[in-house]
């Protein structure tokens, strides 16, 4: 049988959503949304197009590319190519996707050998990718891939795992996606806080949305960099971010042009004055049903405090308060993260679904 070679186009971005030439990114958003509903059954995970268009461009941390494949004059597929400027400058992450009637015909693996020859062409010779699985497997049963730091599972039949796994990725990690249903009534938060509160007497709450008080700015910074070092990663191969000022003014300004609200409650060390914790709720125009719980860390000198369900829970309830159309919250874990894992599943969420993080070093 004669292998199909198949026509593999790159996405230039538009200036705005509104430009002559934005059709292909449209129809490339459409797609993305179209493979999130194949998986999920509901667009949680997919972020609106107004979003897309600003988290998507070049800047001075990160550079992205985005390719397709179109079979009888509709996108079908896509590859996303990262590179990070700043740090990880051996890497590349890539992520593959063919929608469910067009896979199983050399499209995927045409994809990957593509971007994967682009990275090389970058000098980036350790490769990351990450699969999607809904929670409708048993985690604990017989079919399943374990990664390399034995927590968590995937299903091993899974078309993506079984994709990745052939390539030659190895799974490094598992984190568990989960989501927590709001009630009207705040009340489940009570007995938490209190327990909380009676432990962190030697901490206030500060709280801002989308952007930090200058004089809070620097010490965000500081904990911002512990988050490329203090969350677990299992064997997957990160260095350590350096932020500074402007690294997270850039962050809160492209939020910011993307429409997204954020949330942020932090806790300082009355006696120092210094910023011990903080954890970050985001909101996107595009999905008013739905908040987003991005990074929350406590430094580790100031652990043992019950910081992290302090902070958590000052925001939920601001989020309670100012944004009553919210339905759920959505968040991630490291499967091995028990401490924070722990503070989640007492504030309610329960697990959505796993992702798997897998990795490949290529030989110069």
């Amino acid at each position: 049988m004669t292998a199909v070679t198949y026509r593999i186009e790159p996405l230039r971005l538009p200036a705005s959503l509104e430009s002559n030439d934005a059709a292909d990114f449209l129809e490339f958003s459409a797609l993305s949304d179209a493979l999130v509903m194949e998986t999920w059954g509901n667009l949680d995970r997919a972020t609106p197009p107004e979003g897309r268009i600003q988290y998507w461009k070049d800047d001075a941390y990160s550079r992205m590319q985005f390719f397709f494949v179109r079979i009888d004059g509709r996108m079908v597929a896509r590859s996303v190519i990262r590179f990070e400027q700043q740090e990880n400058l051996g890497s590349a992450t890539l992520h593959v996707d063919v929608l469910n009637a067009h896979t199983g015909r050399g499209i995927g693996r045409a994809l990957l050998s593509h971007a994967e020859a682009l990275a090389a062409a970058a000098g980036r010779t350790t490769l990351m990718t990450f699969t999607e699985h809904p929670a409708d497997f048993d985690a604990d049963g017989p079919d399943v891939l374990k990664p390399a730091t034995g927590t968590g599972a995937l299903p091993a039949t899974a078309r993506a795992v079984r994709f990745a796994a052939a390539a030659g990725y190895r799974l490094e990690q598992v984190e568990r996606f989960s989501s927590l249903t709001l009630p009207a009534d705040p009340a489940w938060l009570d007995a938490l806080e209190q327990e909380a509160l009676a432990k962190s007497q030697d901490y206030e709450l500060v709280s801002w949305t989308d952007r930090c008080p200058d004089e809070h700015v620097e010490q965000l910074a500081v904990l911002m960099s512990r988050m490329s070092t203090d969350a677990p990663t299992g064997a997957l191969s990160y260095e350590e971010e350096t932020w500074d000022v402007a690294r997270v003014r850039h962050v809160e300004d492209t939020w910011q042009r993307a429409g997204n609200v954020s949330l942020v409650t932090a806790a300082r060390h009355r006696a120092s004055g210094e910023l011990a914790a903080y954890t970050v709720l985001e909101l996107a125009p595009g999905k008013p049903w739905l908040a987003d719980q991005d990074d929350t860390l406590v430094a580790a000198a100031h652990r043992g405090h019950r910081l992290g369900m302090l902070v958590k829970i000052a925001n939920l309830r601001r989020l309670l308060a100012e944004y009553p159309a919210v339905e759920r919250v959505l968040t991630f874990n490291a499967a091995e993260n028990d401490h924070m894992l722990a503070i989640n599943v007492a504030l309610g969420f329960r697990p959505a679904g796993w992702d798997g993080e897998w990795q490949r070093v290529v030989t110069p």
